[in-house]
């Protein structure tokens, strides 16, 4: 250790790297956790919440949430706003509140006044606070009126902060906050409208159970089919994304570990290869071989828990770097502490894979003989390792993927990662191995630099394991997320786009529909008016038995999670192919039917025959399964999960749902029906469908752009890698330059052949990333994501040139050294 860290920096430098990942990760999610238990109240609104789809709560419901404390009521649903000459209109997410909201927190406004004024009736007319996007969308400044529905809302100040924003889930278009005497107002609540009912309760017990009064309030009112809610879980979907994108960051941290742990295993053979006259001098004095691992294990341990500190130290300031930032994307106050289980959990990663990794090199140095040692022509690297050391190292290597597992959210993505990456690890030596063997088997060629490249690769000692292993992972990583953001954004912005209807058209009353349809044709000659009727359930029950006491795989869990669109109809839907079973006839009147859909129906283990139960405006439902069909979700158009048989909702009071194909993207068409349905038919929601998929594209691409941020973790670690793989092989290269200098090469001759044999292992290394992303990214997309899957060819030429660079441009820096070196000193050597 005296001797400095010469050698040791790669080493550093991987553990560091993997270790700081991995830590800033789980620091940062774990702050970002906490900070959303700690403000669950102020999240949620409230000790609890009753959510409520197309219905009130009836009175014995209201008065037993009074019981419990304070109660404050609200209202959401989606709306158009309009200007009051209907030039322009925007859609906008409506929360209408009651005199007692906010219970807990705060809202607040710009200019900064009192709720209750701000909301309340003035000269004949309503006030509101509306979301800067809204005032901007529609160039509109305070004071300025909107019409909804049909009434004219003020808006009175600029919504600068809403306390239970997070527990509302996705808002999909700026917010208009009134008070529900002005959403009355509007008119926009009819029989069958999709508007959400929440109940806010502050307990006045301070030490009662939350949990324990949802069982009551279930036990109470069992047909209720409220979704319940408490503070501690405030903001379910966001804290499952929060832990689905910090599991997928951890295992990018990991791959970078895992990386990292190749340069862990070149530095450590380069390090005992430099090492070999003192290896053989304790040898010759005695020394066995447990005592030779014994110093150099102590000496790597030493390194590693050096690489370690360093990587907890920059984890552990993440949370400190990154709280004001979050704090601006999601309203949770950021407390950055030390979390000192993310930061072992963290460690843990980075000490088992130096072991792993480190053992291999110091195994194969405990039975190397001390006059082989002495040789300075033998390699070390040629002994075979002992079974105990390679048992040692898989045991460590099935720790590191046990620990991954025990802290995944979903075991099944760890599972297919750490499958997928011991798969690589094979792939690439087989590769490695395979490049190695054409390269022996080629015929010989007249050019000299092309001859010394090939001789090269396949030599004792070659180059070509460490650098097809670093450059693999790395590049194979890129490859995958690129194709897969390249396809998401190519049939979003494209496939989806050209089938995707022009409009979805929400909250259509009974009695507007023949009316809605007349207007349609009228401004929009020729287009294709689909509409079914649409209500909201939330199931609660698969053969009898309750869903909370349902194990379901997380790939089934949404169709249980929440309200669910439903609809009946007498005959297939359009876009839907019968797989399993029957259609009911036309005028079928026995038992309610319901006919779900294949692929979930699959994942939540149901076939024909089985029995989904389903609250519907408070009345539990029983429906027999009686057929399974396949589903065009891709095709944008109006699809369900389930459609039931027409004699089971008879008499439901609904609204219709209907979509519009106009055959042509031109705006000032879309503007003209957009204007007019708004204007004729004030509580219909217009959807136009491009300007989702503009911003579900706007989303993928910042999601896209993070997650290579993230793999750049990857990529740097193969670069460190690489770069170490060819600093450990210049001890070999500076012989080879001396003696072909000797034998009458030329400077010119050298650098050329290492370029060519770079430019070879990279050109290699490449085909194989290409081949293995494109591969792993056709899988994810075809399989997982069900779209059309297209390559490319820019994603493979970036990837070549990428290889090419990194492999000659690290090659020749560090070969340009050697060929300086004098040949005295080493021919005396040899």
């Amino acid at each position: 250790m005296r001797g400095g860290l010469k050698g040791f920096y790669i080493f550093l430098a991987c553990i560091t790297l993997g270790v700081a990942s991995i830590a800033a990760v789980n620091s940062v999610s774990q702050m970002m956790t906490e900070g959303i238990a700690q403000e669950g109240r102020a999240i949620l609104g409230g000790d609890l919440r009753f959510g409520l789809t197309q219905r009130l709560a009836s009175e014995e419901e209201r008065a037993w949430l009074a019981e419990q404390g304070a109660v404050s009521q609200s209202a959401a649903l989606r709306s158009m706003a309009r200007l009051p000459d209907a030039s322009d209109q925007a859609l906008t997410e409506v929360k209408a509140v009651d005199g007692a909201y906010p219970l807990v927190g705060s809202v607040e406004t710009e200019p900064s006044l009192p709720l209750a004024e701000l909301l309340a009736e003035r000269d004949g007319r309503y006030g509101a606070v509306a979301a800067a996007e809204l005032f901007a969308r529609l160039n509109l400044d305070v004071g300025d009126i909107v019409r909804v529905g049909d009434a004219d809302i003020e808006l009175r100040a600029v919504l600068t902060r809403e306390p239970d924003l997070l527990s509302d889930g996705f808002v999909f278009a700026p917010r208009l906050m009134m008070s529900l005497d002005g959403l009355t107002a509007t008119d926009l609540v009819q029989p069958g409208s999709l508007v959400g009912h929440i109940y806010k309760v502050a307990l006045s017990d301070a030490d009662a159970d939350p949990a324990q009064v949802i069982e009551a309030a279930t036990e109470r009112f069992p047909d209720a089919g409220w979704s319940t809610r408490t503070a501690d879980r405030a903001a379910p979907a966001l804290q499952r994304n929060i832990e689905r994108f910090s599991q997928f960051l951890t295992l990018v941290g990991l791959t970078a570990l895992i990386v990292g742990g190749v340069g862990v295993a070149n530095a450590v053979n380069a390090y005992l290869d430099a090492k070999r006259p003192v290896i053989a001098t304790f040898k010759s004095l005695g020394a066995g071989g447990n005592f030779v691992v014994a110093i150099y294990l102590i000496q790597i341990l030493i390194l590693a828990g050096v690489g370690i500190a360093a990587g907890l130290v920059l984890g552990a300031v993440a949370p400190f770097l990154t709280a004001g930032f979050l704090e601006s994307v999601i309203p949770v106050a950021a407390n950055a502490s030390i979390y000192p289980m993310a930061l072992l959990v963290a460690a843990l990663f980075g000490l088992l894979t130096a072991l792993a990794f480190a053992l291999l090199p110091l195994g194969r140095t405990r039975d190397v003989a001390a006059t082989a040692l002495f040789r300075q022509g033998g390699s070390a690297a040629r002994q075979r390792i002992r079974w105990t050391y390679a048992g040692m190292a898989a045991v460590l290597a099935l720790l590191v993927a046990g620990l991954a597992l025990f802290i995944a959210s979903d075991r099944f993505v760890a599972w297919v990662f750490l499958a997928a990456t011991a798969c690589a690890f094979v792939i690439l030596r087989a590769v490695a191995f395979a490049v190695q063997k054409i390269a022996a088997r080629a015929p010989r060629v007249r050019s000299t630099p092309l001859r010394l490249a090939i001789g090269n690769i396949h030599r004792p000692g070659a180059l070509t394991a460490s650098v097809v292993l670093s450059l693999g992972l790395g590049l194979t990583l890129l490859v995958t997320l690129a194709t897969i953001d390249n396809d998401l954004r190519r049939e979003i912005g494209t496939s989806i786009a050209a089938r995707a209807p022009n409009f979805f058209f929400v909250d259509i009353q009974n009695a507007e529909i023949e009316p809605f349809a007349e207007r349609i044709a009228e401004l929009s000659p020729g287009s294709e008016l689909q509409s079914v009727p649409m209500l909201r359930g939330r199931i609660t029950a698969l053969n009898g038995t309750d869903v909370r006491e349902l194990e379901v795989p997380p790939e089934g869990a949404w169709v249980l999670r929440g309200d669910r669109g439903i609809t009946y109809d007498a005959s297939v839907p359009a876009n839907s192919t019968v797989t399993e079973g029957e259609w009911w006839p036309a005028d079928y009147a026995g038992e309610p039917l319901v006919s779900f859909a294949a692929q979930e129906a699959g994942e939540l283990g149901l076939s024909v025959g089985d029995t989904v139960t389903v609250n519907v405006l408070g009345r539990s439902i029983t429906a027999r399964i009686a057929n399974l069909r396949s589903v065009e979700w891709e095709s944008m158009s109006i699809n369900f999960v389930m459609v039931f048989s027409p004699n089971t909702f008879a008499g439901a009071p609904h609204a219709w749902l209907a979509t519009l194909q106009m055959g042509t993207d031109d705006f000032e068409a879309e503007r003209a029906v957009l204007t007019g349905i708004t204007q004729d038919f004030p509580s219909v929601t217009s959807v136009r469908v491009r300007e989702a998929l503009d911003a579900v594209n706007d989303l993928v691409a910042q999601l896209a752009l993070a997650i290579r941020a993230a793999a750049a973790v990857a990529v740097v670690a193969s670069v460190l890698v690489l770069s170490g793989a060819l600093a450990a092989g210049n001890r070999g290269r500076i012989h080879d330059a001396v003696v072909l200098k000797t034998l009458g090469a030329t400077r010119s001759t050298l650098i050329r052949a290492y370029a060519t044999e770079y430019a070879l292992l990279g050109a290699a290394t490449a085909v194989f990333a290409i081949a293995a992303g494109a591969l792993a990214a056709w899988f994810v997309v075809s399989r997982i994501m069900q779209l059309p899957y297209h390559f490319d060819p820019m994603v493979a030429l970036t990837t070549l040139v990428v290889s090419l660079v990194l492999t000659i441009g690290f090659g020749l820096a560090g070969t340009w050294r050697i060929l300086g070196q004098k040949a005295a000193p080493v021919l005396r050597e040899l």
